[in-house]
Formats: C-alpha cells, structure tokens, sequence
C-alpha cells in the first residue's frame, strides 16, 4: 500500500479530470498499526455475526437498522429526514417534506432489493445499476440516468466545473473503470483481506463517480452488499452511514487525501475504525433489543385474556413501531372498541407513546424499541 499511486490529473480543455489507476494487482499490508486495527476489526465483525445468528427473527432488527440507515446515508446528502419521521406512512408527513422521506424510502428499496438479488446475481455493475435505478425512482435526480453510468462530466463541489473541488474520470473512462472494479471484488489471484477490499471498493467507487446522482449513497450501500457478498457477514447487519455522518469532514477529506497524497491507508484506518465502532455499537444494540424484548413481554403478561392479542401486536411493533388503533385492530383480529382497549393498555405500560398530540387520528410509537436505532 506504501506504493499505492491514486491516479493522475488530465486535461480536458478548460478544466482536468482525475483519472483513477486501475486496482487489479498485488496488494501488499505492512503497516503494523493498520495490521492491528484489522485484526480487531475482523474480531468485531465476527462476534457481530455470531451475535446475530442467535437472535430470533433477526429480519425484523436488520429492518430497522435498514431504515437508520438509509436516514443517516441520505442526511449525508443533504435531507432531513429522521428516524421518525422515516416510521410513519407519507400521508403523515408534511409535504414540504415528502420528498426526503421518499428518498429515504428509496434507499430501504435499494438495499433489500440488492441484498436479495446477491442469492442468484454476483456483486456486478448490473447489480449497482439496478440499485441506482430504484434510489433515483420518481425523486430528485430521477432525471439523470436512473440505473445508467453517466455519459457526460460531472463534479464534486463548486458551482462549475472552474471552481469544483474534485472532478471524478470522464464518462468515456467509466465502463473500463467499473469493470475493473467488477474485476477487483472477484480477483482470487491476488488475495487481500476482505475488510480492506471493503474499503478500497467504496473509495474507488467514489472517486470514479460513476453516475450523474447518487453516488455516495449507492457506494456506502456498496459496503454492505460486499460483507455479505463475500461471506464476512451472513446477514447484512453493519451500516457505516451513521459513523460517516458523525464523523462526515473526515469522511470526506481522508477519501480526497487518498487521490491528492496517495494516502490510501489513512482512509482504510479510518475506515476500520469506523467498522469497529459500528459493530460495537451494534452488538449493543441487538443485546438492548433482547432485554426489552424479555421486559416487555413480561409486561403484557399481566393482561390476563388480552395478553395473546397484546404478543401479536408486540411482535409486528419489531417491525414497524409506528401503529394506530386501525392496525392494532387488524393486527389483532380484533374490532375497533377491542383495539382501543388494547392501544390503552399498551400505553399505560409504557410500551406504546402517542406522538401526534391529537384527540382523533392519534398514532403510537413503540418508543423503548425506536430509542435503540437513534
């Protein structure tokens, strides 16, 4: 990595583009202090798959973590949309704000849809395509090539490409670069851990910027999709979003540090920081699931005869926490007056929160659960 060479500026008349070397070649690790932090890095990631094959109806969590997510990958972008807001249907947000809230839901749309799609079709430019397709659908941006690399120049910063604080490779250089790309995931002749490839891959995506929109939310998706991809995590359980959002001038002036002072192993130390924190936080977070789930289970046993109804209430609140008494009621198989008796008693255990502070149409949070994710 010592001998890593980032690319080189070519001019394009008026302005110059920064043309990335290709990555299919022998990769060397001798940076002990990098060395070390793989190895807890790799230690975290395998107490956290572990971890997560022992919680019953993993899906469900994963859900959540999907949506934070997509919140916080998004708020990088620029919306505003939070983890609340996110939980709720449209309807329920204010217009000025359904825009955010649809390219929110566009990212859990992205991420599900390419997760289930790694069980038939490799880790592929297709594959990233079709996920840019459906992050771009009916949104800001869904008029700049949805699901297609760009055939024009764009930029990073700046108002113009004169004043642009990094111009990515031009467009007539993507299909060669995305290829070797494609190529660099799946080369066996040149082993290198799989943590570090998970770096180098979201790094080379970004500095490559293959489509006109969207590019940083499709490369912090293509991190998960790679873990998995290549077995480091049987289920899609680590999301780096939230650390890049807390951290986001670092994020960004270690990736430009790479391509200005061919300082990759900055950005990969930083990026394995990022994997351990995250993978802490998430072993915490899954083992605060399991201990509300044993509270509040023992909670709504105290109900007597509605505490069956109360259980098939709790077990969908893990998968979408926001209700009102008409899902309760269908979620119960129960009608209206039942429902409302339900909703009551939830609430005066604490387990559900109203949120909208109105007399009619009032909606609940499974709040204890929400406050994990945030």
């Amino acid at each position: 990595m010592k001998a890593f060479r980032a690319g080189s500026r070519v001019s394009r008349g008026g302005y110059s583009s920064f043309e990335p070397t290709p990555l299919v070649r022998e990769w060397r690790l001798d940076d002990m202090g990098l060395i070390n932090l793989l190895g807890q890095a790799d230690r975290e990631l395998g107490r956290l798959d572990m971890f997560s094959e022992h919680i019953p109806d993993v899906d469900l969590f994963i859900r959540m973590h999907v949506i934070k997510e997509a919140t916080q990958s998004t708020r990088i972008e620029g919306t505003q949309t939070n983890m609340d807001e996110a939980l709720r249907p449209r309807s329920d947000v204010a217009i000025e704000r359904r825009d955010d809230w649809e390219e929110v839901h566009n990212y859990v749309a992205a991420m599900n849809q390419a997760i289930t799609r790694l069980a038939d079709l490799p880790l592929s430019s297709r594959l990233v395509r079709d996920a840019h397709a459906t992050l771009m659908k009916g949104v800001r941006g869904r008029d700049k090539l949805p699901g297609e690399f760009r055939k024009g120049q764009n930029w990073i910063g700046g108002a113009t490409l004169a004043d642009a604080v990094f111009i990515p490779p031009a467009h007539t250089s993507v299909p060669d670069l995305m290829g070797d790309l494609e190529r660099f995931i799946h080369d066996d002749a040149h082993p290198f851990p799989e943590v570090l490839k998970a770096a180098i891959v979201h790094y080379q995506f970004e500095t490559i910027h293959p489509f006109l929109d969207g590019n940083g939310r499709v490369g912090r998706l293509l991190i998960t999709l790679y873990l998995v991809a290549k077995g480091v995590l049987k289920r899609p359980v680590l999301y780096l979003s939230d650390f890049f959002e807390r951290n986001r001038v670092l994020y960004y002036d270690n990736l430009m540090r790479a391509r200005t002072h061919d300082d990759l192993a900055q950005w990969v130390r930083f990026f394995l920081v990022g994997v351990i924190e995250t993978a802490q936080a998430s072993i915490e977070t899954l083992d605060a699931i399991l201990k509300l789930q044993r509270r509040v289970e023992a909670q709504v046993e105290k109900l007597g005869s509605r505490a069956a109804n109360a259980h098939r209430v709790l077990s969908a609140l893990y998968r979408n926490p926001v209700v009102d008494a008409a899902k309760v009621a269908k979620i119960a198989g129960v009608s209206a007056a039942p429902a409302y008796k339900l909703v009551a008693d939830l609430e005066r255990l604490g387990i559900l929160k109203e949120i909208t502070g109105g007399r009619r149409g009032r909606t609940y949070v499974f709040e204890a659960y929400v406050k994990l994710f945030r």
